[in-house]
């Protein structure tokens, strides 16, 4: 879904500011809410989010607000009722970790490989 900010706000090159977005959820256990870059703001003005995907946990009850960045060499302007941001609701598994010693992992063919290592 679209996120549209209720607010102006200026963005010189290189600025990092939160845009709010008028509206708090609450998501049910087992659920997050990722927010990411809108394509049309990414090319066309150089406007991206630093964290993206950022997270929302269903324990979050605060007002969404969007970190955006500026990127490009011009100042940018974010209008009320613009579209900034797409979030996106995904089920996710809790995982309970379990300590132990590396050598008790077990083997893969990978291994320990690592960077670029998947796709020999």
């Amino acid at each position: 879904m679209d996120l549209y900010s209720v607010e102006r706000v200026v963005f010189e090159p290189g600025d990092t500011k939160l845009v709010s977005t008028g509206i708090a959820i609450e998501l049910p256990r087992g659920y997050e809410a990722q927010l990411r870059p809108r394509s049309g703001l990414a090319l066309k003005h150089s406007i991206t989010l630093p964290n993206s995907p950022a997270t929302i946990d269903p324990g979050y009850r605060g007002e969404l607000r969007v970190i955006l960045h500026n990127l490009g060499r011009e100042t940018f302007t974010v209008q009320p009722g613009e579209r900034i941001a797409q979030m996106v609701v995904a089920r996710y598994e809790a995982v309970v970790w379990v300590d132990v010693n590396e050598d008790e992992l077990s083997a893969s063919d990978r291994g320990e490989g690592g960077f670029g290592s998947s796709g020999r």
